[in-house]
């Protein structure tokens, strides 16, 4: 049998085309034939969710977005089938949330829950309403601009009393509030910046004198046995000196000191042999004139010895006269014995 070309271009043409989709499809992540493991999860609104988006358990996708299906014609409900394409356990009360990503597409977010049983092929996750990062800043600053809103009208209200009430020189001394009020801020301003420096955590006094305080503790705590060992020592100090006889003691150091007055009295006056020695001018008088006739009789003895000490055979030469006063120095070196 003989096929002409026409078949042929007609059945390459049906093959192409079943190619092509099948490869689509494939490319989607969608196959010709429902085959794998599927869980379904029922959602209000996609927020952007579509064929083939990933789908993460812990930050590591599990699978991908296989088809949407509505449940009726209100749409209210959306059943989004999950093809998983690991073998991962998956607890039953998971929850799954969509994760809407304005830069980028957007994911399913799988949180893993605590139950020893495990979702099978064909069973639905329970899901929860994740408003994502804009809905979060949109629900922070939704009753902010609400209250500068109101605030803005209040305000508007408030000046236009106060155009109303206030005069040309009311008026002035506002503005002259107003920058006095303007001034102290900016005192404020310089204040809060050297409390800043005095508590910065590098360089500031007040950081450097906690870390000088708590040194300081350090060495308390690490010395506490020795200040134990010296407050008990100090106390057995005391309780000794409490039960010394201190009015004893007192009592013979007065006497003591009585009987040292009397001495001293004695020896200051002319009684007794210190007392005439220390006030006796006659005395003094005579030691010196002891002491000076000593000192002639020693210059004459090394001026004139052969004075006192003679060794003579045939004979000595006259003596010489005695000394009456002593010699000067100059004198004294100057004299050579013969």
């Amino acid at each position: 049998m003989k096929i002409n070309n026409e078949t042929k271009v007609g059945a390459l043409t049906a093959l192409a085309i079943t190619l092509l989709i099948l490869g689509f499809n494939f490319l989607k992540g969608k196959s010709l034939f429902k085959t794998g493991n599927f869980i379904y999860a029922k959602v209000r609104e996609t927020k952007g969710i579509m064929i083939s988006n990933p789908v993460y358990v812990n930050g590591l996708q599990v699978g991908s977005v296989y088809e949407l299906e509505e449940t009726n014609k209100n749409i209210d409900t959306i059943i989004i089938a999950i093809k998983l394409t690991k073998e991962v356990n998956i607890p039953n009360n998971s929850l799954a949330s969509i994760k809407d990503n304005p830069l980028g597409t957007a994911s399913m977010d799988i949180s893993m829950g605590n139950s020893k049983t495990y979702l099978k092929n064909h069973d639905t996750i329970y899901t929860f309403d994740n408003p994502g990062m804009i809905g979060n800043v949109t629900a922070k600053l939704t009753p902010v601009v609400d209250q500068v809103k109101f605030t803005l009208q209040t305000m508007d209200s408030v000046m236009r009393n106060l155009n109303s009430v206030f005069d040309i020189n009311t008026k002035n001394n506002m503005q002259d509030v107003v920058g006095n009020v303007n001034r102290i801020s900016a005192s404020l301003v310089v204040s809060a910046a050297a409390l800043q420096s005095l508590m910065n955590e590098q360089s500031g006094y007040l950081s450097k004198s906690m870390a000088n305080l708590n040194s300081f503790t350090r060495n308390l705590a690490g010395n506490n046995d020795k200040i134990n060992a010296t407050m008990s020592n100090l106390e057995a100090s005391t309780r000794n000196l409490s039960k010394a006889d201190i009015d004893g003691t007192i009592g013979q150091l007065r006497t003591t000191v009585e009987k040292l007055n009397a001495t001293v009295a004695k020896i200051d006056s002319k009684e007794g042999s210190v007392g005439r020695l220390l006030n006796d001018n006659q005395l003094y008088d005579n030691l010196a004139n002891t002491t000076r006739s000593l000192n002639i009789l020693m210059d004459d003895i090394r001026v004139n010895p052969k004075r006192y000490v003679s060794i003579s055979i045939f004979g000595g030469k006259a003596k010489k006269q005695y000394l009456t006063s002593p010699l000067p120095v100059a004198d004294t070196t100057a004299v050579t014995v013969k």
